[in-house]
């Protein structure tokens, strides 16, 4: 193990924020078997933003350039939270100086670029990860511990909702965030999480079929300054086209026979973040709905017919990351989307550490994982193309 290990997060906006203030709680958490961790710095184009984060996060200093931060001596471990077109250039260079990388998800804004990226990340002396935050929500963990505990039985359906209203507002500024391919919008953003929370839970999905894309507001105002996360921001009178998804939806067939429909938006007022995952198995049901992340629903095919139905089930120290891992954890005690951030930044500096993978948190995905989550948003930017045909998955990953 290390004595030390330096960090940076490369993007001061609003999920560089989420990553760089994970790892200031992450040695906090669990057993203190970390090595000493190093908040160095924050890396963005705009000084105003780095050093506003850098001070309200205790970090060194910042940096205003990704290669400043590849050439320090004193940094070891990286979070790349920016554009997902800017992934490649980025995590292909910090991997070539021997950084340990946390990307965020998705992967890139194109398969070819994702490809790269793992080929790199196959090549390289030091760790590549991709971020898959929602695998840390203990609801959504125990879920798929119900499903491979055999508790629920064969999945045979699952349904899937992510509703946000980030983009709603039509005088919301224009970003990269509307800029790209279809499918790189509402899809990439909020879709590319559902797709692998329904394979964590369910297993490999095989076809989709159905797409459909859906671009409600056409047309935005620039943006006067710069645009930090879903911010509003003052605007000027010049107006620009948005070119990729408001709304996307798909249906899906697990490989071993399952199926299931996802349906997100970016323009869903009223829904700021709603994540809503139901899962429906031979022997009973779970639900999970992110605006109320301390509980699941659950029902099982057993007893009278007349006493079945829907139970709350409140999560505690005996379901996943709960215990250890919240100061005060005890069941209700609330938490929610910051707590997967750290759940996720402790097991990657887990494994930076190179502790022992069976007393350790679930290892963060690969890229391989990441090429694979880009091929399924892929697939079905195809079936929208084609009016809703079915597109095949395909499983390998790069070569």
């Amino acid at each position: 193990m290390p004595a030390s290990l330096g960090v940076a997060v490369i993007g001061a906006g609003m999920a560089g924020r989420a990553h760089a203030a994970a790892y200031r709680t992450a040695p906090t958490v669990y057993a203190s078997t970390l090595p000493d961790i190093r908040l160095v710095s924050i890396g963005d184009v705009s000084p105003e933003f780095g050093s506003l984060a850098a001070r309200r996060f205790g970090y060194e200093r910042n940096d205003t350039s990704w290669q400043a931060i590849a050439e320090a001596d004193d940094i070891d471990v990286v979070s790349v939270v920016v554009a997902n077109h800017l992934h490649r250039e980025i995590v292909e260079g910090l991997l070539a100086a021997g950084k340990h990388v946390l990307c965020e998800k998705p992967l890139s804004d194109g398969i070819d670029d994702a490809i790269a990226m793992a080929d790199a990340a196959r090549a390289a002396t030091s760790i590549a990860r991709v971020g898959f935050t929602y695998r840390r929500s203990p609801g959504i963990a125990y879920i798929r511990d119900l499903v491979r505990s055999g508790v629920l039985g064969r999945v045979l359906h699952v349904s899937g909702r992510y509703w946000t209203d980030y983009a709603a507002d039509p005088h919301i500024p224009i970003s990269w965030r509307f800029k790209g391919a279809p499918g790189s919008g509402a899809l990439a953003d909020v879709g590319s999480h559902l797709a692998y929370i329904a394979e964590f839970i369910g297993g490999d999905i095989a076809e989709v079929s159905g797409g459909r894309f859906a671009t409600v507001i056409p047309e935005r105002p620039k943006p006067l300054g710069a645009v930090i996360g879903h911010e509003h921001g003052a605007v000027s009178d010049e107006i620009d086209s948005v070119e990729n998804d408001d709304y996307a939806a798909f249906s899906f067939s697990f490989a071993d026979g399952g199926a299931g429909a996802i349906e997100v938006s970016r323009v869903a007022s009223g829904h700021a973040n709603s994540l809503i995952i139901e899962v429906f198995g031979e022997k009973g049901s779970a639900t999970f709905d992110f605006r109320t992340p301390t509980e699941i629903g659950l029902t099982l095919n057993e007893g009278p017919a007349a006493q079945r139905g829907f139970r709350r089930v409140l999560l505690g120290p005996d379901h996943p990351y709960i215990r250890g891992g919240l100061a005060m954890d005890a069941t209700t005690v609330g938490f929610g989307q910051n707590e997967g951030f750290v759940y996720q930044a402790r097991a990657f500096l887990e494994e930076v550490a190179r502790l022992p993978e069976e007393t350790s948190l679930p290892r963060c995905a690969s890229f391989d994982e990441g090429v694979h989550n880009m091929r399924l948003l892929g697939a079905v930017a195809e079936s929208a193309a084609r009016g809703g045909a079915s597109v095949s998955i395909r499983q390998e990953v790069s070569a």
